[in-house]
């Protein structure tokens, strides 16, 4: 059985961008009436609460304005794990999946949705790689909730621990940041299995599915394409980097790593910050503490983000990368852009330049607007406004004191970082190529 074309069901014809974000935006406001629901809360919850919970939860941002652990019950926390997954596996994704289970045929209309919410440039094989992110996200989850379980099952006992584990292993492997903890993961700063499983979740889930397949595959480096290359020198540069400069950066500081006893301690803690700060969400200390020269060293990370087809938010890793590589190209006065032995396509620089600009512009314009009525907290309100845009769910401690102007902000920024500024772009730009072309003219630059 074929599933019906779009336009046999009469569908107003969209770009598959703007299918997309509607499906997105469906899945927000069934979110938001569920978590409503008197079976999902411990207390009454206001539609605005339930609604930046929703949003957070499908964006898979894991901003708060309300405390998960006492807030929800059982129930409510089930809802958000399932719009954590829906949101991070991607809705066609999981609607593609589906149908494939229940023996229908995808179409090329599908293929084309499937294709933008992967982000890939062609719709051969794209059925074989959502079953390979189906079998990666069960696996992982499996895994991360196993580890997890011996942390928690002997503190809360064999149900509730279990419960837990579960719940911060999806959070974890989607990037979501969602704890039932009001302080994240900061009681187990120090605790070996937390420090380890959780991070290592993030890195899987925010690293990309083409590279997990490609290394799962290939096996050797020379075989690698080079977007997998790419992802892997410049997630391992950053790492290093980032956990060096943080540790370095906050040594001292009493209010963060110096409340830490032991070295290792303060290492530990250094790197399970600084893996979660491109995608994560989930914080082991107490971020409003830290230097501002850190905290403006955690946007740009924040900024950076994950790799493409993954669940991380950001510019991304690849696209931070041909930035520099552009620049270096432009002050070598080469005219093309060369990395392991390939060259960049210039198709491909436009779109890294579109998405930048996009990206600063909406963040500058965010910040602008909240910062009208909150003179006073111009970097906490930055550092919201790129946690929400990148999809990063990390915190100042300001969210939940936010009015409903700045929510709204921050929920449009948290629903355009998960749809895609790009994607954004195109939906509102005209589809048609120009049929008038003019001279060349000259212009000077700086």
């Amino acid at each position: 059985m074929r599933i019906p074309s779009l336009k046999s069901l009469r569908v107003i014809k969209l770009p598959p961008s703007a299918v997309l974000a509607l499906l997105y935006l469906n899945l927000i406001l069934l979110g938001m009436v569920l978590l409503k629901l008197p079976f999902a809360n411990t207390q009454a919850i206001a539609w605005r609460d339930a609604l930046f919970t929703a949003t957070s939860a499908v964006t898979i941002t894991g901003l708060g304005v309300v405390d998960t652990g006492t807030q929800f019950t059982l129930w409510g926390q089930m809802i958000i794990a399932l719009l954590l997954e829906l949101g991070g596996i991607g809705v066609m994704t999981f609607t593609v999946l589906v149908l494939s289970m229940l023996g229908f045929q995808v179409g090329a209309a599908q293929h084309v949705f499937l294709r933008e919410d992967l982000n890939q440039t062609s719709v051969t094989a794209l059925l074989k790689l959502t079953w390979i992110i189906f079998k990666i996200v069960i696996i992982c989850q499996a895994l991360g909730a196993l580890a997890l379980s011996f942390v928690f099952v002997p503190e809360l006992g064999w149900g509730k621990g279990l419960w837990y584990a579960l719940f911060h292993s999806i959070s974890a492997f989607t990037n979501g940041g969602f704890a039932l903890y009001s302080t994240s993961m900061m009681p187990f700063v120090t605790n070996p299995v937390i420090n380890i499983t959780i991070p290592v979740l993030v890195i899987v889930g925010g690293i990309g599915y083409s590279v997990i397949t490609d290394v799962w595959n290939q096996r050797r480096w020379h075989a690698f394409t080079l977007h997998t290359k790419l992802m892997l020198v410049g997630t391992a540069i950053l790492l290093v980097v980032s956990i060096t400069a943080f540790a370095l950066m906050e040594w001292s500081n009493p209010k963060t790593l110096g409340a830490l006893e032991s070295n290792t301690a303060k290492l530990s803690a250094s790197w399970f910050q600084m893996v979660i700060s491109r995608s994560g969400g989930f914080n082991s200390i107490d971020l409003a503490g830290m230097h501002e020269s850190t905290t403006l060293m955690f946007i740009m990370l924040m900024l950076i983000g994950g790799g493409s087809t993954s669940m991380a938010g950001g510019l991304k890793v690849t696209t931070f990368i041909v930035l520099i590589l552009s620049a270096v190209a432009f002050f070598k006065r080469q005219r093309w852009i060369h990395v392991f032995g390939r060259s960049i396509r210039e198709d491909q620089i436009q779109k890294v330049l579109a998405l930048t600009v996009t990206t600063c512009g909406l963040l500058i314009l965010a910040v602008f607007l909240m910062s009208l009525d909150n003179d006073g907290q111009i970097l906490a309100l930055f550092f919201e406004a790129t946690s929400a845009l990148a999809t990063v769910g990390a915190s100042l401690g300001i969210t939940a004191s936010l009015n409903d102007f700045e929510r709204s902000v921050i929920m449009l920024l948290m629903f355009i970082g998960r749809v895609g500024p790009l994607s954004l772009g195109i939906f509102l730009a005209m589809n048609t190529l120009p049929k008038v072309r003019y001279p060349k003219g000259q212009i000077y630059f700086g």
